[in-house]
């Protein structure tokens, strides 16, 4: 039974500034905004959330099966899924279209501009969450309709999901938002969003957590939170060995997720290896040059939190 990601695929130009965004904007003149950031280091990479999360859940040996729309330009991206191993078996590609772009640049405080293209994401409507074979799923950003379908097609099968809004939750209203919450067995969002979601809906993170199964709430270097059944889980933050890019790492946090759901473990030690894969990910350049291995990560999850993973 594999675990079904509904998002984007896309290809990521990634970008660093060597500086602080809020020294380069005036605050007086953001009405003529007219900035130009000098970045000496870029890469491209492989990525959208349902690319980052399958592959994160795939290192962790989970049954990962991401579904998106890609466009014409897909052909290094299927390449580099075939040498890893992520199931390419339920994308469609659109022939006139783009496969989606982002581009991306951080500062040195971890804040991140972002332009993003949709491309092929947008015709995500035109695939179905399968009705068998399906244990576990998502409902990540992809194209708005796509995302209304996708949870609506999982609530009628029966199938638990995560609804991942992330950088989607502007296209949503507040009742639209509700839906997708009564429609979810879980919620997974940034601090950030979380706040999104409270002004949108008029909820309380306690209200929206008494909606569904589990609320999870990322908050970067302050760990995470876990609101279920009335308890909190404050789940600790992971130590990376050493800052490379906080691009992803939410995405990585959700493979984590997604393994512990699909393994039937505990919140808390669900938590923590989200938060394990999450700061896994700071420290390397991207997934193709990370060398990952089960027992590796076994004896880092001990390390870190002085218990054994099953």
């Amino acid at each position: 039974m594999s675990v079904l990601i509904c998002g984007s695929m896309a290809y990521d130009t990634i970008m660093v500034f060597p500086g602080y965004f809020k020294n380069e904007i005036l605050p007086d003149k953001v009405h003529i905004l007219n900035v130009s950031f000098l970045v000496p280091q870029l890469r491209r990479e492989y990525g959208g959330c349902a690319g980052n999360i399958a592959y994160n859940l795939h290192l962790l040996g989970g049954d990962a099966l991401p579904m998106a729309t890609v466009g014409k330009d897909f052909d290094m991206y299927a390449a580099w899924m075939e040498k890893t191993g992520v199931n390419p078996s339920m994308l469609k590609r659109i022939d006139d279209a783009y496969t989606a772009q982002a581009y991306i640049t951080n500062d040195l405080d971890d804040n991140q501009i972002t332009a993003f293209h949709p491309g092929a994401m947008s015709f995500s409507h035109q695939q179905d969450v399968p009705a068998k074979g399906i244990k576990l799923g998502t409902v990540s950003p992809d194209g708005r309709d796509g995302m209304l379908l996708h949870a609506r097609q999982f609530a009628e099968a029966g199938i638990p999901f995560i609804f991942d809004p992330g950088q989607g939750l502007p296209m949503f209203g507040g009742d639209e938002l509700k839906a997708f919450i009564d429609q979810a067995s879980y919620v997974a969002v940034n601090d950030y969003e979380a706040e999104m979601i409270i002004t949108k809906t008029g909820l309380t993170l306690k209200q929206i957590g008494e909606r569904v199964e589990a609320l999870i709430v990322t908050r970067g270097g302050k760990g995470s939170e876990i609101y279920t059944k009335g308890k909190l889980y404050e789940i600790p933050c992971a130590k990376a060995e050493s800052l490379a890019d906080p691009t992803g790492c939410g995405d990585a946090y959700r493979g984590g997720l997604l393994y512990g759901l699909s393994h039937g473990l505990d919140w808390e030690t669900t938590g923590r290896v989200a938060s394990l894969m999450g700061a896994i990910k700071i420290e390397r350049l991207g997934p193709q040059n990370h060398k990952f291995t089960m027992d590796g990560f076994r004896e880092r999850f001990k390390a870190e939190f002085h218990y054994d993973l099953k």
